[in-house]
């Protein structure tokens, strides 16, 4: 069995053919891959606000005689996990004594990141970076009280890049001025994971009104935003700690900034250079000599 289940490559294959309510469907399947697609039939109808009959139709989409054969498929695809390591470790060095509070904690970090890379669309990585890398679009970008750390450091790299990069304020009482200058040509990059909150919701909610695009960066379990979001990436965040770890987040980041910085490198090259050059000239922030 190929790395990337079968299952879930026939979804991707055929993600231009689902209909909306099929989509639902595919988004709860892969929100908890293999496992979601394993209880009955009317929870997963349920869990993804569709009719039984979607569920059905959306077998026979994939290939299926119907959900009975599409649930022994996944049923096949979780053994074959569980029969394997949860993580290989070739490239942990032998014989090295670590702590096991830092292996643990390690060792969960890295199945976040794996599991991260599975869930990932190429489909949606690529139809985001096109997004980004956009000169005609407006960046904004916004982050909760955690993961407002991830926007900072995306919107550092990217105003970098390019031009049309606004971080919002930490303060809810003055996004209605950011909200103000949003509008068809504009794209609002959110980070949310759990415990979720109410106002990014509601900012989503009223860019998307104006006709923003919204990108949304979220956890395993999807944040209310995703009902309103054009395009969303799901990472793995548990880990053995009172904190969620952001770590599967920032991979998708950093890979966005290289594939941004790829597409305009033209002109990322003279941006960087420009700024370069006015670092040198002006000595900003530099102590003297």
């Amino acid at each position: 069995m190929k790395r990337h289940a079968i299952v879930k490559d026939r979804i991707q294959d055929r993600t231009d053919t689902l209909t909306p309510a099929e989509r639902l469907l595919t988004d709860i399947l892969l929100r908890d891959y293999p496992v979601a697609g394993l209880q009955s039939i009317t929870k997963l109808a349920e869990a993804a606000g569709v009719s039984t009959p979607t569920v059905i139709r959306l077998a026979r989409k994939l290939g299926f005689d119907g959900f009975p054969e599409l649930q022994d498929a996944l049923r096949e695809e979780a053994s074959a996990q569980i029969k394997q390591p949860i993580l290989k470790r070739e490239g942990w060095p032998e014989g090295r004594s670590d702590s096991p509070a830092f292996r643990g904690f390690a060792e969960a970090v890295f199945d976040n990141l794996n599991h991260t890379i599975d869930r990932l669309e190429p489909k949606t990585f690529d139809a985001i970076a096109k997004v980004l890398a956009d000169p005609k679009r407006d960046l904004f970008l916004s982050g909760g009280r955690i993961t407002r750390s991830n926007a900072d450091y995306f919107y550092n790299h990217l105003q970098i890049i390019r031009s049309g990069v606004t971080l919002l304020s930490q303060s809810p009482n003055v996004w209605p001025q950011y909200l103000l200058d949003m509008g068809k040509r504009s794209v609002l990059i959110i980070f949310d994971i759990r415990r979720y909150e109410r106002d990014l919701a509601r900012l989503a909610t009223i860019a998307r009104d104006r006709g923003a695009l919204i990108i949304l960066f979220t956890d395993q379990w999807g944040s209310p935003i995703g009902k309103v979001a054009d395009h969303t990436v799901n990472a793995m965040v548990e880990v053995p700690s009172s904190w969620d770890s952001t770590i599967a987040i920032n991979l998708i980041v950093e890979a966005l900034i290289a594939e941004v910085q790829n597409r305009r490198w033209d002109a990322a090259k003279d941006r960087i250079e420009s700024l370069e050059d006015m670092f040198r000239s002006t000595r900003i922030f530099r102590k003297s000599n």
